[in-house]
């Protein structure tokens, strides 16, 4: 039975799904790191040269080895990945013999790819001046989809989207959109990125890395965490206990990396997710922020919240203070974490307990974990560099 919440793009269930980042490798750890004020983060001197960063890394054990087949794209990133799908992968593989392969899809979101492995060999290069060579589909971005695609013996449409840190939400929704057009029964969706140098270097040159542990909308926030995440979601019209509902997409095009001052990008993403979703602002239970802790990304958006919310006194909180800013897995990550809150009914993500900048404490900050009558629709946002912004919803199947 099709789900009819949205009328031209009905919503989708999400039939299995899996998360791994900072904050844990199963719901019950996960629940207690986003309700807790425990520390998930990681101090690490080996991605900046003479400096110290904490970092939202996943500390427990990746598979050992991939198949023979995917040898070539063997990375980090794509045994994160396998680490993820195998976790559900019997469960995937059950539910789908019911559809012929060629209508099953993956859509993956990153934007390291494997980088980080080609960054070792790159280094033995500089530093010996020996020749080596560089297999470049461990880093391809359009690797991680087709291997997962190989792996599992699908045939359907494969491809991975890599918009920064919009990236997996994007991935979601274009399952969705593959679904209702007809071109396939079942999708596998999400994202994965990992650590790497490439860009904890790269936010340091922007000067955008927290000195601290990141504190978003806080009086004296500096700057991002980078973290890791894998979290997939295997999708189709069936019925489920929640539901991939909508989502709304805009474009600032107003600076390669700063978002639009006034956060009119991030307003249009969030009220077309509520228009796609036949949903008013006050159905909202509870909206994850974007909420990187840069000064300017975290003004803009409760500029955005303020206008699409106005006087709607939404519960809000940021969880990057726990996994990490995870660059194209956060969207998926969040989603997660999202799916886990509609599950349970009993709890929400805690805002960090740092003092708030005066300018932005207005909002209903989750400083108060405990969730006290049900929720049945939730809003994740995710703004990437170029003002690439998507804004999701999901909900409970049930009222």
């Amino acid at each position: 039975m099709h789900n009819k919440i949205g009328v031209d793009h009905p919503a989708v269930g999400i039939q299995f799904s899996v998360g791994l980042s900072a904050v844990g490798e199963n719901t019950e750890q996960m629940k207690l790191a986003l309700t807790t004020q425990v520390n998930t983060f990681t101090q690490c001197s080996e991605y900046i040269a003479e400096k110290k960063v904490w970092v939202g890394a996943y500390t427990s054990e990746l598979v050992g080895d991939v198949p023979e087949s995917l040898k070539n794209s063997d990375s980090r990133n794509l045994r994160f990945a396998l680490t993820a799908l195998q976790k559900i992968e019997s469960n995937v593989r059950e539910y789908t013999k019911q559809f012929s392969k060629v209508r099953l899809g993956v859509v993956i979101g990153t934007s390291t790819s494997g980088i980080a492995d080609n960054e070792a060999t790159l280094k033995q290069h500089f530093r010996h001046k020996e020749y080596v060579e560089v297999v470049h589909k461990k880093q391809e971005m359009g690797s991680l989809a087709k291997d997962l695609q190989q792996y599992l013996g699908w045939g359907g449409p494969a491809y991975t989207i890599s918009t920064a840190c919009s990236s997996s939400a994007k991935a979601m929704v274009a399952g969705q959109r593959l679904i209702n057009a007809g071109l396939v029964d079942a999708v596998l969706v999400g994202g994965v990125d990992t650590l790497c140098q490439l860009t904890l270097n790269g936010f340091n040159c922007l000067e955008s890395l927290s000195h601290d542990i990141c504190q978003p909308c806080g009086k004296n926030r500096d700057g991002i965490n980078i973290g890791e995440a894998a979290a997939l979601f295997l999708i189709s019209k069936d019925q489920a206990p929640v539901l991939f509902l909508a989502a709304g997409e805009s474009m600032d095009a107003w600076h390669i990396s700063a978002p639009h001052p006034e956060g009119k990008g991030a307003a249009e993403a969030m009220q077309k997710a509520l228009d796609m979703a036949n949903l008013k602002a006050a159905d909202i239970g509870y909206l994850n922020m974007h909420g990187t802790s840069t000064p300017q990304n975290d003004a803009m958006e409760i500029k955005a919240v303020r206008h699409v919310f106005e006087n709607i006194d939404v519960p809000l909180s940021s969880t990057k203070h726990k996994t990490g800013h995870c660059l194209g897995a956060a969207g998926a990550i969040e989603a997660y974490i999202c799916q886990q809150v509609l599950l349970d009914q009993t709890w929400l993500p805690l805002h960090h307990s740092g003092v708030l900048d005066p300018d932005l404490d207005d909002q209903n900050y989750v400083l108060d974990v405990s969730l006290e009558k049900p929720i049945q629709y939730v809003m994740s946002n995710s703004f990437a560099f170029g003002g690439s912004n998507i804004s999701v919803i999901l909900g409970t199947s049930f009222k």
